[in-house]
């Protein structure tokens, strides 16, 4: 995801990154070459004059602007709703950090569930990305916890029970009352909704028929634009149609690559950046100051 300012007016009409253009580039190109042919032509296919002009292109616009807004929409409740998870699991660790600090009579085996509570958010960023957690678990957790979850599936599942394990052996122990174990468990089951969230996200896509129909509409108006505006804008059929183009396309990439926030798009969530945040929190309500260095110098996300 990128973070940063908004530019002044002017830069930010030549702004690239992040702006989809890549990604539609090749798409767009080959349309307004297509427009200029057909303009070229005047609207000819094989000396036949194709007979449409502005009308329907103005209702199935209108149509497909509604349905598009529609999927975009959709798409971006996907993105927020997984912004509102994360920012939960900061808000959670936070406040399971602080008790395990301060209501536990055994401060000194707090360390234990922190570091649990941070390898949680790691792997679980690397759950829904399908990468591989093994480094960020061996510098948090001890070989024995490695072991146990290097034959594990589900890593975040398991660090879960493993935190319910650290609470159960304290209160067992005698170091934590039954009373603030059971003040321990609601944010500890905060989590696992949160994290039961992800999961829902990440694994049930829109369906797919819906970005069938809105691509297919799209290319097919875009194709068709040109013989629609020939007659009545003549040599500006290209720039229109480019235009015109540019806008479909681009809502329909940026619908398409937020309807799957976990991922490693420009504008998808940075899990990179608020594990590191949660970390650092984490970290210091232990004292510490310094924090590995922040992969690919994304910017650290504040809720």
């Amino acid at each position: 995801m990128i973070v940063r300012p908004r530019p002044h007016w002017l830069r930010l009409i030549f702004v690239v990154r992040g702006s989809i253009l890549r990604d539609i580039a090749p798409q767009l190109l080959l349309t307004t070459a297509f427009a200029t042919l057909v303009t070229y032509l005047h609207g000819q296919v094989f000396l036949w004059k194709v007979p449409l002009n502005f009308v329907p292109f103005s209702l199935i616009g209108l149509t497909l602007a509604i349905f598009l807004g529609f999927r975009n929409n959709t798409s971006y409740a996907r993105y927020w709703e997984a912004r509102q998870l994360w920012g939960a699991l900061l808000v959670e660790t936070r406040t399971l950090a602080r008790q395990a600090l301060s209501l536990t009579d055994n401060p000194q085996d707090a360390p234990v569930l922190i570091n649990q509570l941070t390898a949680f958010v790691h792997a679980l960023r690397h759950q829904l990305r399908g990468t591989d957690p093994s480094a960020d678990l061996a510098r948090l957790l001890p070989a024995e916890s490695c072991t146990r979850l290097a034959q594990a599936r589900n890593k975040s599942a398991v660090l879960l029970l493993m935190m319910g394990d650290w609470m159960g052996e304290q209160r067992r122990r005698g170091h934590l009352a039954p009373a603030l174990a059971q003040a321990m468990e609601r944010p500890l089951g905060r989590l696992g909704a949160a994290f039961g969230g992800c999961e829902r996200i990440a694994s049930t896509p829109i369906p797919f028929t819906y970005s069938v129909i809105v691509h297919r509409t799209i290319y097919a108006y875009c194709v068709l634009l040109p013989f629609g505006l020939i007659d009545s804008i003549s040599t500006m059929t290209p720039v229109i149609v480019a235009f015109i183009a540019y806008t479909f396309f681009a809502l329909e990439a940026l619908g398409a690559e937020i309807e799957e926030p976990f991922g490693l798009a420009a504008n998808d969530l940075a899990l990179d950046a608020m594990c590191w945040n949660i970390e650092d929190n984490l970290r210091e309500s232990l004292g510490l100051t310094s924090l590995p260095p922040l992969p690919n110098a994304q910017s650290v996300i504040r809720t």
